[in-house]
Formats: C-alpha cells, sequence, structure tokens
C-alpha cells in the first residue's frame, strides 16, 4: 500500500494538485495504477500522485479506428471495448501483473508512459507510432493538449511522442487518443524445434523474411532444446495456406509443427508478458534490444550467472532474469555494450535500483537537450524526479 496516495477524480484536481507541489517545491511520484513501481529507479517523494481514478473511454469511432480514454483506463477494459468490434491495441501491450506481482492491470496511459509495446511490435510499430494526440499536465500545473484524434493532423508541435516513453518525468498523461487496427479473424504459430539459439534466429530471420506475413517472432529456450515461434494472423484460408507454406520453408531447419488458435494464444501471451521470467520473483529482470542478429550473442553471454532468457521481436529483444546483484547488472550492461544495443533494469529489488544505471547514459548533448526540456515543461523539477537517471 502507498501512502499519502492522491488520486483526483477530475483533471482539474489533478493539475491543482500539481500546482501546489510546484509552488511548495515539493516532488511527487507519478503513476497509474502503481502496476510498475518496480520498473526503473525509485522516486523520492513524500506523496504520489494517481491518475487510477480518471477513467472511463471517452471516444470511441470503430470506422475511423479511433479511441480516447481518460489515462487511468485499464487496458483491459480498452481491448474488451475493442474485441467487440472485431479491433485491437496493434502493439500488443504487456500485461505486466504477473511480473511485477500486482493485482490491478497497466492502464493506458501508463502502457503510454512506459512505451511498453509486445511481440506485434516488429511490424505493428510501438505504442508511440500509435498515439494520436494526449491531454497531460505540466509541472506548472497546466493542462495541455497535443496532437488530435486523425492520424495526419498539425495542431502544434507534437508532444506525443515526446511524452510516450517519458515516464512520468516530462507531465502527467491524463488522457489518451490512439489509432487501433482490426484484429485477425484467426492465427496460427510455426513451432521449430531447433539445436540452439543461434539455429533458431536463424529460423526467425528465415520467417520474418518470407512472404507469408509473420506477426510474432520469438525464442523460448527449453528443456528440450530452443524452440522458435512463428506467428501469422488474418482471415482463416490464408492463415492455413500461409502457416503450410512456411513450414515447409522451414522443415529443413528442424523438427516443424503448427499450432491452431488455441494453441497459439496463450503461449503469445507468455512471451508478451514475459510470463517464463516472472516463476522467481527474486530475481531481477532486464530487457535488451539489439540488431536481432546479436540476440543470440547477448542471451549466450548471460550464462555465467545462470541468467535465464527470452527472445522477442526476432532476437532483437531479449529478456534477461538472473541475480538481484551489481554484479549481474554489470555482466548484463556489458553484454548490451558489447552488442551495440540497449537496456533497461525492468524489474529490481529498491536497493539495487538506486544504486544503478537503470538505462544507459545519454551523451552529453542528448543530456543537455533533455535538461532543456524537462526545465521547460516541469521548471520545478517535481515531477518523478530520478526515475530515469540520478539527479534528473
Amino acid at each position: 500500500m502507498t501512502l499519502n496516495l492522491i488520486a483526483p477524480h477530475r483533471e482539474a484536481d489533478l493539475a491543482r494538485e500539481v500546482a501546489l507541489a510546484t509552488r511548495t517545491r515539493e516532488p511527487i511520484a507519478v503513476e497509474g495504477n502503481g502496476s510498475k513501481r518496480a520498473l526503473l529507479r525509485p522516486v523520492q517523494a513524500a506523496r504520489t500522485l494517481s491518475t487510477r481514478n480518471l477513467t472511463g473511454i471517452t471516444l470511441y469511432r470503430p470506422t475511423e479506428l479511433v479511441l480516447s480514454a481518460r489515462a487511468g483506463t485499464p487496458i483491459p477494459e480498452i481491448e474488451a471495448a475493442l474485441a467487440e468490434h472485431g479491433q485491437m491495441i496493434a502493439p500488443e501491450p504487456p500485461d505486466t501483473r504477473e511480473l511485477f506481482g500486482s493485482d490491478l492491470p497497466a492502464t493506458i496511459g501508463g502502457i503510454v508512459a512506459a512505451n511498453l509495446s509486445g511481440p506485434r511490435r516488429i511490424t505493428a510499430g510501438a505504442i508511440r507510432d500509435h498515439v494520436l494526440g494526449i491531454r497531460f499536465v505540466n509541472g506548472a500545473g497546466e493542462v495541455v493538449r497535443s496532437g488530435g484524434r486523425v492520424l495526419k493532423n498539425v495542431t502544434g508541435l507534437d508532444l506525443c511522442k515526446l511524452l510516450t516513453g517519458s515516464h512520468g518525468t516530462l507531465g502527467v498523461i491524463t488522457e489518451v487518443t490512439i489509432k487501433v487496427l482490426p484484429a485477425g479473424e484467426t492465427s496460427a504459430t510455426v513451432a521449430l524445434r531447433v539445436a540452439d539459439l543461434e539455429g533458431g534466429i536463424r529460423a526467425l530471420s528465415a520467417g520474418l523474411g518470407s512472404p507469408f506475413g509473420v506477426t510474432g517472432a520469438a525464442l523460448l529456450p527449453d528443456a528440450q532444446g530452443p524452440l522458435a515461434l512463428l506467428r501469422l494472423e488474418d482471415f482463416a484460408t490464408s492463415v492455413a495456406y500461409r502457416s503450410a507454406r512456411l513450414a515447409e520453408d522451414l522443415a529443413p531447419l528442424g523438427e516443424v509443427r503448427i499450432l491452431d488458435a488455441a494453441e497459439s494464444a496463450p503461449l503469445w501471451r507468455a512471451v508478451r508478458d514475459a510470463a517464463p521470467l516472472a516463476a522467481a520473483p527474486e530475481d531481477a529482470i532486464w530487457r535488451v534490444s539489439v540488431r536481432p542478429s546479436s540476440g543470440s550473442m547477448v542471451a549466450a553471454s548471460v550464462r555465467g550467472f545462470g541468467g535465464r532468457v527470452l527472445l522477442d521481436w526476432g532476437g532483437g529483444l531479449v529478456w534477461i532474469a538472473g541475480p538481484a546483484t551489481e554484479a549481474t547488472h554489470r555482466a548484463v550492461v556489458e553484454a548490451a555494450r558489447a552488442a551495440r544495443g540497449t537496456f533497461t533494469l525492468f524489474r529490481a529489488p529498491e536497493p539495487l535500483r538506486a544504486a544503478v544505471a537503470v538505462l544507459p547514459e545519454e551523451p552529453p548533448v542528448l543530456a543537455a537537450i533533455a535538461a532543456r526540456v524537462k526545465a521547460a515543461i516541469d521548471p520545478a523539477g517535481i515531477l518523478n524526479p530520478g526515475r530515469m537517471h540520478a539527479g534528473s
């Protein structure tokens, strides 16, 4: 339970709370449902400002593929409304409850603030690419609107992409408008048992390079050997034809099975949510983003400390679970650097998150720009201070 939790029911009340904190120079922690508190650095603040009571879908036009919702609206509620019309949030945002041991689901504001996307990112793009408009409260307690409700709009500066992935350090998101897309009628997965991680990456690359429209490409290490998964989605007849052809093309690379929609769905939920890594809650979890061809190298480099891995995005996203120690963190960081990739300390006990860099340090030029942006939007520096980098 969070002490001194403030959860206004109206945007105007939330803005007043931020304005008060600005006047008193009192830092505040910003969150939605608080489902990702163990992500990135701990925020040192006496009060927490939550958007959990700013809920509800405010606009949904299925024919125009656009939906607006207040920031505290749970993702499952939005997904249920979309499913009634055969639509979806295309980037497939993860359900973080199991990974973080939370009883409450992620909210649309929290997912956008963290810019979290799932397996379909390889074809649909990131959440950032689907945000059409944002309302937020800046560090001065002012309500700001950016973007609109259509894909092509020129309503001022595009702050949507700036706020997406800012982890509440620039403003408190109060409403989000997103582009949605039609969901496929059905799906199938071509599952390929391979000899090693390198063979798995080759299989994923072959699938992604094929003409069969793969929408998910993951590699699950398994006691029987790595399992490469390639998902196809669309109309039933199309999926049946394409999955058969893809399985035929990949047969020389390993033992192939075609899984139907009922078998596929739980597998891809597990990949989306990194569920296989949640079994040991005492472990820390990292996300390393690299070129897909380097994914197996990163995965192999963490075996020294008994790290467990899961690869997504064709090998470009490596989930790693291991002991929550500074030595393990250094090993993961070095593996990411060697592969010319980036890392995120995604889940860890508070002492470790406070002691290490949870994200790569920015080059001086970019850090200077980021500081100027922060000073312009949150001049008192009260919103989630230190969340992403120490002292900022």
